[in-house]
């Protein structure tokens, strides 16, 4: 099992690194740049060029059964989803193949919507401690699981 991070604006990655770290787990970050490389042993930090879609793209070539993707990219996620990985978003949302079909609709709507109406551009509530706190409970549940396997 590997932890696959969409380290570009993710507000979680500390932790990630603590939940991993305490279950021992291999975590490979993804960023544009911009990212410090942890000292941490278990965590890979992957530079990949700049562009549109290519931490996205190098995460969805690689996530296979079994991983964990965290990531608020919907697209990416069905992706992910589609070859076995379970993702889990910044707010503590766990994706699987149950339900990632309604998000996808969802968001792909609301993507038509804003492109529709140019006055609907807003990007939504903004990160909580209460979604910190959910995260860090779902990435915990997520690893139970998977080590329980």
């Amino acid at each position: 099992m590997v932890i696959y991070v969409d380290g570009d604006s993710c507000p979680v990655k500390g932790e990630i690194e603590r939940v991993g770290s305490r279950h021992g787990v291999q975590m490979v970050i993804v960023t544009n740049g911009g990212l410090r490389p942890s000292t941490n042993p278990l965590i890979e930090t992957v530079f990949v060029s700049q562009g549109l879609d290519v931490a996205d793209d190098w995460i969805a070539e690689r996530a296979t059964a079994g991983d964990v993707v965290i990531t608020g990219d919907i697209p990416l996620a069905a992706q992910c989803i589609g070859k076995g990985a379970v993702v889990v978003q910044h707010d503590g949302t766990v994706l699987n193949a149950e339900n990632i079909g309604p998000v996808l609709a969802s968001r792909n709507l609301m993507t038509d919507l804003r492109a529709a109406d140019p006055l609907r551009q807003s990007g939504g509530r903004g990160f909580s401690g209460a979604d910190r706190a959910q995260f860090l409970n779902a990435l915990e549940r997520v690893l139970r699981s998977h080590t329980r396997l």
